[in-house]
């Protein structure tokens, strides 16, 4: 199966969240375009916002917020997933980007925004079965890319996650 195709649960939940942006008065234009730079986080280049390091909860649902557009919905939901599968997860903001991990120093999954899509991240990806589409330089990493109006299958992604969370992770 393609992990690509689009599902009701996933698509149903992006659209919810920009249902939920639109009652909220929250729009896609930065902070720069409506004169108000301080409260925002900066974007560099491809969008990825640039984020303090942190750990925990709050710095993640930072980077989230200072998403761009579409790749905020996609954000929120990975975050949403993991929190479900894996409600242990400790979280943490690295490098600008957010990482899930089971101890707080091993971390098993990220994601960063570039350009035009979001390159999700399974650092030991390579025992992943079965293995996410997208190969890394690094031996062991393996990642998803998740463009505008792509939807990663609901029912795979959740299950890469799972698997993913019972491996060791990476020390970052």
């Amino acid at each position: 199966m393609h992990p690509f195709r689009i599902y009701g649960k996933f698509t149903e939940c992006v659209l919810s969240l920009i249902i939920e942006d639109a009652q909220f008065g929250r729009t896609d234009k930065t902070m720069s375009e409506t004169g108000n730079n301080s409260d925002r986080p900066k974007l560099l280049s491809g969008g990825n916002p640039q984020i303090a390091k942190g750990y925990g909860d709050a710095p993640v649902q930072q980077y989230i917020a200072a998403m761009p557009g579409w790749k905020r919905n996609i954000g929120r939901h990975i975050d949403d997933m993991v929190g479900r599968i894996v409600p242990e997860a400790k979280k943490a903001v690295k490098w600008n980007s957010p990482l899930y991990g089971i101890d707080g120093e091993r971390w098993f999954l990220s994601f960063h925004c570039f350009t035009k899509y979001v390159k999700v991240t399974f650092f030991n990806g390579t025992a992943l079965s079965p293995l996410p589409p997208v190969a890394s330089k690094h031996k062991e990493v393996r990642y998803v890319h998740i463009h505008e109006g792509e939807q990663p299958d609901e029912e795979q992604f959740a299950d890469w996650i799972r698997q993913a969370s019972h491996l060791p992770g990476e020390k970052l």
